[in-house]
């Protein structure tokens, strides 16, 4: 019983100290005013490259390939971060990460430009908070607009409606109400999620990232 109280009152503190810093940088970020066009998802590059397995934990997140990126409202940082438990301990899609994870230091057009790029597949939460954040629906329609610009996105991008203060489907922007939503409450939901995130789907955008990275390098060292 200590343990299992002693694990959570670890967890709630890590969600509220993720909760407290995301806030904290997102109201830092904004005040910048910064010039959207100043963001790139990068282009296609043809290259053959051996897959690895995931790296330690003691690499930068730049150099992990995630199989997916939560991006979430402000508010949603604890229902998030209870997603990606589901998603890497139940059923085993890991490593995975949330928008609120990602590092310090970096302005977050820069952030969410690294999320979008160094994962395979995009989870879009939809709570009731998603029409209250203009950061995040600008986040969402970069994803989107990723997903429609390069061939080795398309179909990556994943509504998410969680049990916990789902967006109604009525209310949803129009344009995700066109792709298929993953709903946690519905029966299917488990069929669902093994049917999206497949294994060979995964190795080729690691590889396609694996490339862009490493044709990336080679233009800082030699100054292209």
């Amino acid at each position: 019983m200590g343990n299992k109280n002693s694990k959570r009152a670890s967890s709630f503190s890590r969600r509220n100290s993720m909760k407290d810093n995301y806030t904290n940088k997102c109201q830092e970020d904004l005040k910048k005013k910064p010039k959207l066009c100043d963001m790139s998802l990068g282009t296609e590059t043809n290259c053959h490259i051996s897959i690895q397995e995931p790296q330690s934990i003691d690499e930068d997140v730049g150099d992990i390939f995630y199989r997916f990126v939560i991006l979430h409202a402000d508010d949603d940082v604890e229902e998030a971060v209870r997603i990606q438990d589901i998603l890497q301990n139940e059923f085993y899609i890991k490593p995975g990460i949330i928008f609120a994870e990602m590092p310090g230091g970096k302005h977050l057009l820069e952030n969410l430009n690294d999320a979008l790029s160094s994962s395979a597949w995009t989870i879009l939460l939809l709570t009731e908070n998603f029409l209250n954040e203009l950061w995040y629906e600008f986040q969402s329609y970069t994803s989107l607009f990723g997903a429609l610009t390069l061939p080795n996105k398309q179909n990556t991008v994943i509504p998410m409606r969680p049990r916990n203060n789902p967006l109604p489907w009525e209310r949803t922007p129009f344009i995700l109400r066109s792709i298929n939503a993953l709903q946690e409450d519905s029966p299917g939901f488990a069929k669902q999620v093994k049917k999206i995130f497949q294994e060979t789907r995964y190795k080729q955008q690691k590889a396609t990232w694996a490339c862009r990275k490493k044709n990336q390098e080679a233009s800082e060292l030699f100054g292209w």
